[in-house]
């Protein structure tokens, strides 16, 4: 039975006291942990993968729930994955959120797991989301422990994949992040949010905390789809995962597309200069399938041969887009 290491509970009851105490940790060089749902960090902290003296909830702090605000949708960090995928203004306005959040995990586990966790979600790695004793006989990696990357032979940037779903819908509808610390708030674009390092992929201090999410309602000509890749229908973390957005009338406005769990961050291609002016029909599906196939290179940093993920890309863009555009 994996048990859970010895640590100190922390339970404060405001957004001050919690970045104090967060920053209180830093100061001091001691290891501290933000703990949401714990759909994440319980089972890293049971295989050893995070080991923090202290671990910080943020149950107390009132950061639930979706409201809109004139012509933006915030949801709170602390709201509960089922309750966004449920939300009607959730559902109305930010459809592709509330596909993608309802395929996260299973049922349990988003009634668990917040936004602001998925958000914030820990890279993941082959090599590293094992037990303790797994990781030793390997001689550990370089997320955790070791100094040498099993994925990219003499690699010195850990690559361990994002495998966030709500992160691509969230970029493509311009998701502005509220984030809070001892020197006060901060807004930051989600699409400035993450690094390409596995290790430490997000922009936060280590007295800082999510808040809020805020994304403006988009305009009644985008049209934005969620598409993932995994073996079963519940559970399981993405082996791909794409979202489309293509916005215009009778020809193309705007045309991105982004494409997850390949490295530690969300990969964006965006088609608009090609595409702008051209009608939707199959040949701009293809042109979106062929151009991520060719921007995207996956690792074997996930259980699953990556030549099939490769293949599977294209597949997804155009599962996702025809969706998008009701073609059959």
């Amino acid at each position: 039975m994996l048990r859970l290491p010895s640590f100190e509970y922390h339970r404060p009851d405001s957004v001050k006291e919690a970045v104090t105490l967060l920053g209180n940790f830093a100061d001091q060089g001691v290891d501290a942990k933000i703990i949401a749902g714990g759909t994440d960090l319980v089972p890293n902290m049971k295989h050893e993968i995070e080991t923090p003296a202290h671990v910080v909830s943020l149950r107390e702090l009132g950061l639930g729930g979706v409201r809109q605000e004139g012509e933006v949708l915030v949801i709170g960090a602390m709201t509960p994955l089922e309750a966004v995928a449920a939300d009607p203004l959730i559902k109305e306005h930010l459809p592709a959120l509330a596909d993608a959040v309802n395929q996260i995990a299973g049922p349990q586990l988003r009634v668990s797991g917040t936004i602001g966790g998925n958000v914030c979600l820990n890279t993941r790695c082959l090599y590293i989301n094992q037990t303790h004793f797994w990781r030793n006989s390997l001689g550990y990696c370089l997320k955790k422990d070791g100094e040498a990357c099993h994925v990219v032979k003499g690699g010195k940037r850990c690559v361990a994949a994002a495998s966030n779903d709500s992160a691509l819908p969230l970029l493509l509808y311009g998701a502005q992040l509220r984030i809070a610390g001892r020197e006060g708030e901060r807004t930051v674009p989600l699409s400035d949010f993450y690094n390409a390092d596995g290790i430490d992929n997000r922009n936060l201090g280590p007295d800082e905390l999510l808040t809020e999410i805020r994304v403006p309602i988009p305009s009644p000509s985008v049209r934005c789809t969620f598409e993932k890749l995994r073996v079963r229908k519940a559970i399981d973390f993405p082996l791909s995962n794409v979202a489309v957005l293509l916005q215009g009338e009778d020809s193309v406005e705007r045309f991105e597309i982004v494409v997850s769990a390949l490295g530690a961050k969300p990969k964006r291609i965006s088609l608009t200069g090609k595409a702008k002016g051209l009608p939707f029909n199959e040949d701009l599906v293809e042109m979106g399938a062929k151009r991520a196939r060719a921007g995207c290179k996956p690792l074997t940093n996930i259980a699953t041969d990556p030549v099939w993920r490769r293949e599977m890309v294209p597949v997804l863009v155009r599962r996702a887009m025809r969706r998008a555009l009701d073609l059959s």
